[in-house]
């Protein structure tokens, strides 16, 4: 698991890459948020195009995600959601909760 974390304007870019099951790799997730939101940062777009798979524990992170940025009067946004993780989030009902986009871009410019 790898995180890469960019910039685009206002708007703090995370893209995920590798497997999200929990352990290590999920406090890291939720490690990156919570730094930059003590930056100032407020508005995400994490990109799961590279997550091979997430588990239980990989949703959780992603949803603790979520409520530290949305408790920072923020929001945090889905984008390259592959069809195993939107299933997922379907059979979750948490893709009620999250916005998801097809690109970064699209994204990025609902801010």
């Amino acid at each position: 698991m790898s995180i890469k974390v960019s910039h685009v304007g206002h708007v703090t870019v995370m893209e995920l890459n590798g497997k999200l099951m929990g352990g290590d790799e999920t406090k890291e997730v939720r490690d990156e948020v919570e730094k930059q939101v003590k930056a100032g940062n407020t508005k995400f777009v994490f990109d799961l195009g590279n997550i091979k798979w997430m588990n239980s524990s990989g949703l959780g992170a992603i949803v603790s995600c979520h409520n530290v940025v949305k408790e920072a009067g923020g929001s945090l946004k889905l984008a390259r959601v592959e069809q195993k993780i939107e299933s997922l989030l379907v059979v979750t009902h948490l893709i009620k909760v999250f916005e998801c986009h097809k690109t970064v871009e699209s994204a990025i410019n609902t801010f």
